[in-house]
Order: structure tokens, then sequence, then C-alpha cells
């Protein structure tokens, strides 16, 4: 068990929490939500240890806690299989110490005590079994066991966090925190994750901007918002219905308490100056003065507006794609690939190879040449494009307000820049910061409207939903779903796959599946699991 009595930290005037009081309990998986800068990760940080509060305590019991690290560098030294094993540090030093005794060229007695003692620690914390476990967490997560025996700095990113999460999950902690896990994890791996903390029987707190991850795992929501934070029972569904419950309540009950108010004053007006109702009107000062109204606080929550207006409709020829391939660094990502898109189609393209439908976007928006094969898009089409890697639209110096004018109608001036940017949360001063010192995800906002200002009516859309927060990630979902043109996009992010998509096109290394389905369907439909199967035959596994 861990919990936080009293906690409060604060910034200069800004205050993330105060007098927090929370307890979580064994068995819980608890999802901490808030805004982007509501401090959700400096939480898990004073849980952990690695932040002091201003005031109030972290009490944790006599168990272990683990913690995901966000220092891919801090064991480039270290093996695969090491770095798991560090995960429980105290196995680890006992592992250590023993080799150093077998492998002493010499043997004294004393070396033979400490020995059997080491044997007895190593039992006692399942030391016999830790191999078997790392390789499970391993496989689990897609680490291959040809880069187990090799050292993390030879790793690649996205496969170094793989790593790091292992190390979280190994020895079986008794507290468990996790700060956006399911980064640079594929589908397949996800679900593993969410099957792993569904069994696990201890104290998960996890941070996740991914909807259907909260939704499978946790049994609470512990919302950070107003500078306190309210824990809810039930998943992220629950909590989202519970809290627009409780703030609709809160709304009504001060709008009561205002229009009574404003009735009072009304009747006292008319009628203190009045003999005969001289008497009513000081009963209804005496009222008034007893009624209490009180400011209905700020959420920190905001949400943008993401709403992609065509300027026409899609005619009958939208996209056509024939014996498309494209080998990047000597690797072929894909093959005499063939597509036909139709009207209104909203097409998720899934599989495990990023690099295949990062390319295959890129030559659709004329960003790159196919080595093989045409692509062809309808006269009436005009394609709006958001790419993965989106640095090289913010090199130079402008401000914002400059930046959005590149795409702005040439009619329109400054104050519709204004406006445009209040809309996606830059406001006041911040519709000046330079481009240069943006977060990701006000890159990501930023490029959503430029996206918006192109009135495209085929929108192409690389991992939006990376470095968003829920608020932002809704407001896409919401703007996508709503959309009447055709959508070409990917995303690991379950909940917005399964909403937007009708269609789901898998890439593999030797074809493609082309289904008209939702995602959810998509994944259970036998037919797909026997056509990934045939071309699987002879080739590395297939995975989402």
């Amino acid at each position: 068990m861990i919990s936080a009595s009293n906690v409060t930290l604060a910034y200069g005037k800004r205050v993330l929490f105060k007098d927090v009081n929370i307890k979580f309990t064994p068995g819980n998986c608890y999802g901490l939500i808030g805004a982007n800068g509501a401090g959700k990760s400096t939480f898990l940080k004073i849980l952990a240890g690695d932040i002091d509060p201003d005031k109030g305590e972290v009490s944790i019991g006599k168990g272990r806690l683990a913690v995901l690290k966000q220092d891919q560098f801090a064991y480039d030294e270290h093996t695969v299989f090491n770095t798991v094993i560090m995960g429980h540090k105290k196995l680890y030093e006992v592992m250590a110490e023993r080799e150093a005794i077998y492998s002493k060229p010499e043997f004294s007695e004393e070396d033979g005590i400490r020995s059997a003692e080491l044997e007895a620690e190593f039992a006692e914390m399942n030391g016999y079994e830790a191999e078997s476990e790392a390789a499970v967490l391993l496989n689990g997560l897609g680490i291959p066991e040809e880069l187990r025996g090799k050292l993390m700095k030879e790793l690649e990113a996205g496969d170094k966090v793989r790593v790091l999460l292992a190390q979280a999950l190994f020895g079986n902690p008794d507290v468990l925190l996790l700060d956006e896990p399911t980064n640079h994890l594929d589908l397949k791996s996800i679900a593993w994750l969410e099957d792993f903390l569904y069994r696990f029987q201890n104290t998960v707190i996890v941070v996740s901007h991914d909807r259907h991850f909260l939704n499978q795992v946790c049994t609470h929501i512990a919302d950070i918002d107003f500078s306190r934070i309210q824990v809810y029972v039930g998943n992220y569904d629950f909590w989202y219905q519970a809290s627009q419950l409780n703030l609709k309540q809160r709304q009504d009950d001060s709008k009561k308490v205002q229009d009574k108010a404003a009735e009072l004053k009304e009747f006292i007006q008319r009628f203190s100056s009045n003999a005969s109702k001289a008497k009513q009107a000081t009963s209804r000062k005496k009222l008034l003065e007893k009624l209490t109204i009180e400011d209905m606080p700020v959420s920190s929550r905001k949400y943008p507006y993401v709403v992609f207006k065509p300027e026409r409709p899609c005619g009958d020829i939208i996209l056509e794609v024939k014996g498309l391939s494209k080998t990047v660094d000597g690797v072929q990502v894909f093959k005499n690939l063939d597509l036909i898109v139709r009207k209104n189609d909203k097409i998720a393209f899934v599989g495990s190879n990023s690099l295949a439908k990062s390319t295959l976007f890129q030559i659709l928006a004329g960003e790159l040449e196919p080595d093989e094969g045409t692509y062809r898009w309808g006269i009436t089409i005009t394609n709006a494009y958001f790419p993965k890697e989106n640095g090289d639209y913010f090199k130079g110096d402008l401000n914002l307000i400059e930046w959005l004018g590149q795409y702005s109608p040439p009619t329109e001036g400054e104050s519709f820049a204004r406006g445009f940017l209040g809309r996606m949360l830059f406001s006041g001063d911040e519709a000046t910061k330079k481009t240069s010192v943006l977060s990701g995800g006000e890159r990501v906002r930023c490029m959503l409207s430029r996206m918006m200002l192109a009135g495209a009516n085929a929108l192409i859309l690389d991992e939006p939903t990376n470095h968003l927060d829920l608020e932002s990630i809704t407001a896409l979902n919401n703007g996508l779903i709503s959309y009447t043109e055709v959508v070409l996009f990917s995303s690991h992010d379950h909940e917005f796959v399964s909403t937007v998509a009708n269609r789901i096109i898998e890439i593999t290394p030797v074809g493609i599946i082309d289904r008209d389905m939702n995602f959810d369907d998509y994944l259970e439909d036998a037919g797909v699991i026997a056509e990934r199967e045939r071309l699987c035959n002879g080739h590395a596994e297939l995975s989402l």
C-alpha cells in the first residue's frame, strides 16, 4: 500500500496540489489522469520519492516499489537481461555477489559460508525463476531472444523503452508506478501488457493517454483537477460519465442559487419602499444574506476546437494505387501494393512495421518517390498531410501568428490568426510564442490547425495522437468521426482506431489484408486470422 497525506506542491503562484490525502490499496489499478501540466508525472515522482513536496508526506509499506524509468541511456553499459533483473535491486546485488564468489579461482571457507547465505536469499527471492521470468516479460513486450544478450546501447530507442518496462514489471513489485507505459508499443504488446496488469495482484498507479488501455486495466481513476485529486471507482469511461454528471449537478445547483438570489433582489427592489411590503422585503433581505453563491472552480481541462471542413465533396475517383514498391535503407518496406480508395472511406493502416506506413503516407503526400508503381489522386481531391515527424515545419524564428499566417487565407490578418490560435488553446501571449520553443503537443495542435485551414477533402494522418493529452485526443477523435470525406491514418490508440475507421488495411512484408469493417471486428475475424496465418507461412510472425 502507498498513501499521501496532506501533500502540497506549488511552483511560484501556481499550485499543483493542495492538501492531497489519498490511499492506493493492493489489488487495484489506479489511472492517474489530468490535463497536460496538471502534474501527473510530478505526482508519480513524489510517490517514488524523486521529488519532495512542499508539505505533507508519502508513506509506503514494507514492500518493494518499482518505477518505469524514463532515462533511456542509464543502462547503456549493461546487457538487456541484466537491465531487467536490476528492476529488483536486492536480487541483482545477491546475484552479482554470488557470481563473484563462484568465479574465484580459490574457494575459502568464508566463501562457502557466504555462498550458502546467498543461496538462501536467492531462493527466497525466487532467483532461480528470474531468468525465465525475464524471458517471458521480454517476449511479451516484443524483444526477440537475439537481443537479450546485447548491451542496451546497441538497441533502438523503442526497444530500450520496452526493456525498461520489463524492468519495472520484473519480480512482482508491491507497488508499480508506470508513466506512459504504452509509448512505443505495438498493439500486440499493448494487449499483452493489458492482460499482465489485469492479472497483477498488487498496487498499480499508471499515467496514460490511451483511453482503451485505461478502460481495460483500471479499477479506479484518480483525477487531478482543481488542485486536488479525486478518486472514482471504475474505469475511464465510468469516470467520464460520473465526472460529467458531477459537473452538471454543481452547475445546476449554482444556477438555482443564482436564480433564487436574482428573484429575492428583484422583490427587494420593487417593494423596499412600499410600507405594506416592507416587512416582507426585510425578510427577503435576510434570506439573501444567507445565500452563498460560490464561484464555479475553473478546470485545468481545455478542449481544442478540431473541426475539418472540406471546401468541396469528393468526386467518384479518390485514389488509385498500382504496384507500389519502396525500399528504405536496403530494406523493402512494401512490394506491389495495390489499393483503391472509395467515397466515405476512413481507412486505418495497421501492422507492426511503422516505417512501411509512414513511407506510404509520404509517397501519397508527394514527399517521396516510389521505386516502382504509380498512384493517382482524383481531379476533385485536395489532400492535407500530418507527418509523424514535423520538425521541418518549425524551422526558423517565426512566432505562432506568423507561422499560421503562412497557411491562412491571404485576405485574413492577425486578428484571424489570433482567433484561430485561441480555439487551439494558444490564447493571449501564447500566440506570440516562438515556434522553436513549442512542446511536442503544441506542435501537433499547430499541425492540426494547418490541416483545418487547408479545406481538404482527403486527410492523411500518421500517428496524430502522439504527444497529445486526453482532451486533445478526444477533440481530434470527435473531429474525425464528424468529418464527411476520406481519411487515411495510422495510430496505436485502440479507441481512436476503433471509433474512426470503417476499413482496415494491414500492411505485411508480403502483402496486405484489406477489410471493410471496424477495428474490433477485424481483430476477432476468423477470416483475417486465417489470411494472416497464410501470409505468415515461411515468414517471421506478423503482429499489429
